[in-house]
């Protein structure tokens, strides 16, 4: 006998809604874009969080516009769910497959559709990778700046959908404030244009409302960013502290002072250990925390603000200070950064990646928070974050062959998002909430704000079928949530069994 969850097609019903979906979709695109046999759908049953996975109807990869407006209206007049996709780096559990749905993959779409040195610009598909626009930008002097630390592997469409930041995102800003114009294509297949190439745009400013949307308002297919000219010079400070509350009052202390530093990111001990280990960058592995502080610009820009962050650092506790000489230094000190997840799988079978953001002044006092649930769960957690606009990125090691320390991250994941909110933050800054922090935000929002959320997604997709279930959560799972919900690790009325 085979049990089928609720909302779950079982295996006969999952056959003959495959059959119908493929045989649609073979009379509106050619055979070579779709897959829908097991062996090939398989890979596309997760994205970066490989902890829930589910395998899709079918698998669509279209090769032009004109193919993801025919997906799509088949999808439609079926009622089938669609998710889209782009590189599968997501870390929230947005590109998960629906059993019941087609997972739409956009990266055959990776043209690069014009450079404008003039205007300083590129337009590209939203298959094309993070870094290579940066790449094709270069020859002109030009950069695209926010920097994810996957930016060799994740695309720009996924940027687009999760508002991706990077480690220069506090000078730069985000993907929100480097996108002039997105193309797309809604559930019905219909061509909408957001944002606009002119310094303004007609109409309601709806751009920065598609942008973090999480794929569940239209499918991105062109994007056009904005280049910034690459800097004369730059240089990184590598800051020591004894102890991590000085770090963080640090952090907060260099924004005060009027000092906004190109990137501004914080480890703790046991994350720079890891990273040492693993790159070789130069870290002070006695340190309780490092600070990295870059400054870019001309040679007598970068040269005053090195002092002055220097002084404030030192003013702070700073106990070692550490300037790069060279531009192979500055870029080992940042290789270490962006290479702390990968050490994070050096020194644990498994780990779980948070993504929550707090008041910079709030950071020594998260930290310490994080150190008493370690206790509290039994698990480690590597500290690596953008300090500067508070971002952190807690890594929660455990082994994910044993359930009980499986159940036991994601309780503590659940404790440092809540405790963000209670400190003022959010539940996420960059990854999004997806899958992985929808129970999270029945604590973030209010019923009512909720609702306002679904109301906004019914205006762009009014049959609720783009990648449906996530990111917002429904009043009845907040309900069944609250009862069985963890707060310090303790359910609510603990002396009542549980079923």
């Amino acid at each position: 006998m085979t049990t089928v969850l609720a909302g779950e097609l079982s295996a006969t019903s999952f056959e003959a809604r495959q059959n119908e979906l493929v045989h649609a979709l073979l009379a509106a695109v050619p055979p070579r874009i779709l897959l829908h046999r097991s062996e090939d759908t398989v890979p596309y049953e997760c994205d970066g969080l490989a902890a829930y996975r589910k395998v899709p109807l079918a698998v669509a990869l279209p090769e032009n516009e004109a193919q993801v407006q025919r997906i799509l209206q088949v999808c439609h007049r079926l009622g089938i769910p669609v998710v889209p996709r782009g590189a599968g780096t997501g870390l929230s559990g947005g590109a998960m497959p629906i059993r019941d749905g087609l997972v739409l993959s956009l990266a055959r779409l990776r043209n690069i559709v014009e450079v404008d040195p003039y205007a300083r610009t590129a337009t590209v598909q939203p298959g094309v990778r993070n870094l290579q626009i940066s790449e094709v930008a270069a020859p002109f002097g030009l950069y695209y700046a926010p920097d994810p630390s996957s930016q060799i592997a994740c695309t720009i469409g996924g940027n687009v959908s999760e508002n991706s930041g990077g480690v220069h995102c506090l000078k730069y800003g985000l993907t929100v404030h480097n996108v002039l114009r997105v193309r797309a294509v809604t559930m019905e297949g219909e061509i909408v244009e957001f944002g606009s190439l002119a310094p303004d745009s007609p109409g309601l400013d709806l751009l920065a409302v598609l942008i973090g949307s999480e794929g569940m308002f239209a499918i991105v297919t062109e994007v056009t960013v904005r280049l910034i000219p690459k800097p004369q010079t730059a240089q990184v400070i590598m800051a020591s502290f004894d102890d991590v509350e000085k770090g963080g009052e640090a952090v907060a202390a260099i924004i005060a002072a009027g000092l906004i530093p190109a990137g501004l990111e914080m480890m703790d001990k046991p994350a720079t250990r890891a990273v040492e280990e693993f790159v070789h960058a130069g870290y002070d592995t006695e340190a309780e925390a490092i600070l990295l502080c870059e400054s870019d610009g001309t040679p007598e820009e970068v040269a005053e603000e090195i002092d002055r962050m220097t002084s404030v650092l030192r003013k702070h506790g700073a106990a070692r200070i550490q300037v790069s000489r060279s531009e192979p230094e500055r870029l080992r000190f940042w290789s270490g950064r962006k290479n702390a997840f990968p050490a994070a799988g050096r020194v644990s079978p498994d780990y779980y990646c948070m993504d929550g953001t707090i008041p910079r002044r709030s950071i020594g006092l998260l930290l310490k928070r994080i150190a008493e649930m370690e206790h509290r769960y039994a698990l480690r957690c590597m500290n690596v974050f953008h300090a500067g606009d508070g971002n952190m990125h807690p890594l929660i090691l455990f082994n994910g062959s044993d359930l009980d320390e499986w159940h036991r991250a994601e309780a503590f994941g659940a404790d440092i998002l809540e405790c963000c909110v209670e400190l003022g933050g959010t539940i996420t800054g960059e990854h999004g909430v997806g899958i992985e922090k929808i129970n999270s935000m029945c604590v973030q929002f209010s019923p009512e704000e909720r609702d306002a959320f679904f109301a906004v997604k019914r205006a762009f997709d009014p049959a609720g079928l783009l990648n449906a279930d996530k990111a917002i959560p429904t009043r009845a799972r907040c309900a069944d949530y609250g009862k069985m919900h963890i707060v310090r690790g303790q359910l609510p009325f603990p002396d009542l069994p549980r079923f």
